[in-house]
């Protein structure tokens, strides 16, 4: 992801990322070569290994995700496993086992699962 963003030094996706937009359903598996930005509503998995994945803080996510950094605002139900770094925004609420080299869960947000903090080989 870019550099961070001046709200909350959070990373935000590159241009041309795929979009969900509001207002908008997706049911299936997602997979691909550009970052996603969810601010509808998902069902299914999301396998975007060397992309990033952010959850908008409307969105609503039930779904496996495999990521490089996932953020999430929203709420996701499934879990999260991202190679980088992962972060749970205060307005995000996350159901489901986390893993990641680097976790971040702030203030406010809600995370019922478990943590595992990836390693390197």
């Amino acid at each position: 992801m870019p550099p961070p963003n001046a709200k909350n030094g959070n990373p935000e996706p590159r241009p041309g990322a795929a979009r969900i937009g509001r207002g908008h359903e997706f049911e299936g598996e997602i997979s691909g070569r550009n970052d996603l930005v969810v601010e509808g509503r998902l069902r299914g998995s999301v396998v975007l290994p060397g992309n990033d994945v952010l959850i908008a803080e409307n969105a609503s996510v039930t779904a496996e995700i495999q990521a490089r950094d996932v953020i999430v605002r929203g709420e996701v139900t499934g879990n999260v496993t991202a190679s980088g770094r992962a972060v749970i925004e205060k307005t995000g609420r996350l159901d489901g086992d986390l893993a990641a080299s680097a976790i971040s869960v702030e203030d406010g947000a809600r995370f019922k699962g478990s943590l595992r903090v990836l390693r390197g080989t």
